[in-house]
């Protein structure tokens, strides 16, 4: 590793397991100081002793939460240099005219609410300090999505829609702002996008996916650091396909 991130505050949501576990490991591993966000404090905790990092409990779609989780890793280690909106549900694959209220209410709470409010809570100093990169981790279902899947690739298309227009509102400030579509990796979300987890299903999944296999929390680390680093410091509103061709 070259450290392309050396010195860099990072704050992961969802940060505790799959694309966020992934995510966060390769940020520590390029020099950043990462903070990981998840509900799932023992995993966070964990993941944090390894990499040295800070474990936060917050349940992103609430502001009493974000707010506390922004001022916990500024209480620490000072100004967040880099946001990852990675935390993310969806929902198990059915006619868009059955899913509950319930639970069409908490996917854009996680997928679409949180995004505004840890831009509410992060920005204003990114602001202060000309300088900052946000990464938002979408998806491919807000491009191409699938059927019965109504619900998430609409959240997902709301991500991306709002990448693209905060790049603009806040490129004036030295704020670059970037989406990553993954297409569906192996991460704990996979069953539940699949339905349920056999060998047709997983063939079914792979065959619309040119390059053969899902994504994995490598290949969107990969992405992740590079849009993040100064290496992209050129790139912002991009939306970054790492799907294996799914979308051409």
């Amino acid at each position: 590793m070259v450290e392309r991130l050396k010195d860099k505050v990072a704050l992961v949501t969802g940060g505790a397991s799959g694309f966020g576990e992934g995510i966060a490991r390769r940020f520590a591993q390029e020099g950043a100081r990462v903070a990981i966000a998840d509900l799932n404090e023992s995993a966070a905790r964990e993941l944090a002793k390894e990499l040295g990092g800070l474990a936060v409990r917050a349940d992103i779609s609430r502001g009493a939460d974000v707010k506390a989780l922004a001022e916990t890793v500024r209480a620490k280690w000072g100004e967040i240099d880099i946001l990852v909106n990675n935390a993310g549900i969806g929902h198990k694959p059915q006619a868009l005219d059955t899913l509950s209220e319930e639970t069409f209410d908490r996917i854009l709470a996680i997928n679409a609410k949180s995004v505004f409010l840890t831009a509410r809570e992060i920005v204003p100093a990114m602001k202060a300090r000309k300088r900052g990169a946000i990464l938002n981790i979408a998806s491919t279902g807000g491009v191409s999505p699938r059927p019965n899947l109504t619900w998430y690739n609409a959240s997902k298309g709301w991500m991306i829609t709002a990448t693209r227009a905060m790049a603009v509102e806040l490129a004036p400030f030295g704020i670059r702002v970037n989406a990553i579509n993954p297409v569906a990796g192996e991460t704990p979300l996979l069953a539940t996008f699949m339905g349920e987890d056999t060998p047709e299903i997983r063939a079914k999944f792979l065959a619309s996916i040119p390059i053969g296999r899902f994504s994995t929390p490598d290949d969107i680390a990969s992405a992740a650091c590079f849009l993040c680093s100064d290496e992209a410091s050129m790139i912002t509103g991009v939306a970054l396909e790492v799907d294996g061709g799914r979308c051409i």
